[in-house]
């Protein structure tokens, strides 16, 4: 997984983009890399209470407390297996926030043209998150759009608005 750094515009239109690919159980799935900020080892992190199951979550990472979900739990109800491929990568959520996504064999890469993934004509409204599908030699690969993994009660709980405070 070197080939993370994702290309100036004009050589990434030219090759494609970069994903990296990840399975949550027998399901292949896809990230923008352009989103991702770090992919690192599974770590213990400290529960949240009441949240939902599918938020694993606190990371504390350079200085930063970053919410952490597991895919697999949010899609499929079950827990990421715990593998020596499952990862912990942090992306950018909504453009000012990091988010961490347990994700199973998340070990590969793909570049290709984003237009390679084509809606699959479900409108699933419980799971915006799930994007457009792409065809290959393994079956299909599904695209996930980060910016809409989070319903708005959830997205209020993992990042609360901060509250300004007046001057005396």
């Amino acid at each position: 997984m070197t080939d993370l750094h994702p290309l100036t515009a004009g050589a990434a239109s030219a090759k494609g983009v970069l994903y990296l690919q990840f399975r949550l159980g027998e399901q292949r799935f896809a990230l923008d890399v352009r989103e991702v900020i770090e992919v690192l080892p599974r770590r213990p992190l400290k529960p949240i209470a009441q949240a939902p199951a599918w938020v694993a979550g606190i990371l504390a990472h350079r200085g930063v407390l970053v919410p952490v979900v597991d895919l697999s739990a949010l899609g499929f109800g079950q827990p990421a297996a715990d593998r020596t491929s499952t990862r912990l990568v942090l992306v950018r959520y909504r453009a000012r926030h990091q988010l961490g996504l347990v994700l199973e064999q998340a070990t590969d890469t793909l570049r290709c043209p984003p237009g390679e993934f084509q809606p699959y004509g479900l409108d699933n409204a419980e799971a915006r998150y799930l994007g457009p599908v792409r065809r290959d030699a393994q079956g299909l690969l599904q695209r996930i759009e980060v910016d809409d993994l989070l319903t708005d009660a959830v997205r209020e709980l993992l990042f609360p608005p901060v509250a300004v405070q007046e001057a005396p």
